[in-house]
């Protein structure tokens, strides 16, 4: 504990200048006697920590004494300050943790690779959660990072689309997709995917696993998406929409939608589009289109056609009977 204390206060010290003991008590949560006594180790130690008196005094270091991270170029120093999500980390537990390390970085960049990451820092801001949705916070999401981090099995009474099921898994992975959290587990030689927010109950084991060497985390998501966009959009749909529904189409439609989508160019004598793209089935794919509201019409296939009116006519059934 004292050793990491004291390597918090060198590099706060590098990154700053002169810093107060009370400053650094209160970041160390420690008391500015313990303080006293740390820049007496380091200065025992070697280190040329100078205090300063006076109303305006504190610990400085040397002029010109720091360590120096050799062969870092700004962009990498700049890429490093915009790596990882600071909320996402705080989910996980790993907020201080990040916090320190980007301060030790600091210290330890050359002034001029310094101002180019605090540059980067000041201009770029990562916002995980989709817009109009708050992200998850699931309640067992720091007991599976740290069963993820140390390779410890887990049991876990987890909620699917239809039941409620006991599950026992090696969890090799987390992904924060859209503001929501997932874990990617080993049953079996089976990966699978798993929303954290729908675990019922958890027991972190201490019965460890070997994590597999050959597994990629990001190639598995990947494809893992794409293998699920497809089972989501297995049916083809024409439909004509106005400007307003191609705008409101191009808006709410994924992005595996978005990139299927065959739009004709011709305009009809309302200057309406006929539009060719990718659908769910049954009731999902009804919903789909309803939400353009008067602004689209399904022309194929005719059994989604006849779904959407069926599903329209007892919208309306409802509204002539409360009049």
């Amino acid at each position: 504990m004292r050793a990491s204390r004291l390597i918090n206060i060198l590099t706060t010290l590098q990154a700053r200048g002169l810093v107060t003991a009370e400053t650094l008590a209160a970041e160390n949560e420690v008391s500015v006697r313990t303080i006293y006594r740390d820049i007496d180790a380091l200065s025992m130690a070697g280190i040329p920590v100078f205090a300063e008196r006076g109303s305006d005094g504190g610990y400085r270091l040397l002029d010109g004494y720091r360590v120096r991270l050799n062969g870092m170029s700004p962009a990498e120093a700049e890429a490093m300050f915009l790596s990882g999500l600071p909320g996402a980390a705080a989910d996980l537990g790993l907020g201080a943790l990040m916090a320190g390390a980007q301060k030790k970085l600091t210290a330890a960049l050359p002034e001029e690779l310094r101002q180019s990451a605090a540059r980067m820092q000041s201009k770029f801001y990562l916002d995980a959660p989709a817009w109009l949705a708050e992200g998850e916070q699931p309640l067992y999401l720091q007991a599976i990072a740290d069963a993820v981090w140390n390779s410890k099995r887990i049991r876990m009474r987890y909620r699917t689309w239809e039941a409620e099921k006991d599950r026992e898994l090696e969890p090799l992975g987390i992904v924060l997709k859209g503001g929501a959290w997932y874990m990617a587990g080993r049953v079996g030689e089976d990966v699978r995917t798993y929303r954290i927010a729908r675990i019922l109950d958890l027991v972190v084991t201490e019965d460890r696993f070997e994590w597999p060497a050959t597994f990629d985390l990001a190639g598995y998501w990947t494809e893992n998406t794409r293998r699920l966009e497809e089972e989501l959009y297995p049916e083809e749909a024409v439909i004509r929409v106005s400007p307003w529904g191609l705008r409101m189409l191009e808006h709410y439609c994924p992005s595996y939608v978005r990139t299927r989508m065959d739009i004709s160019p011709e305009l009809d004598e309302k200057g309406w589009q006929t539009v060719r793209l990718p659908v769910a089935t049954g009731q999902i794919a009804v919903m789909d289109i309803m939400r353009l509201g008067p602004d689209a019409e399904v022309l194929e296939p005719e059994k989604l056609r006849n779904a959407v009116f069926e599903a329209i006519s007892t919208l309306r059934s409802f509204y002539e009977k409360a009049d």
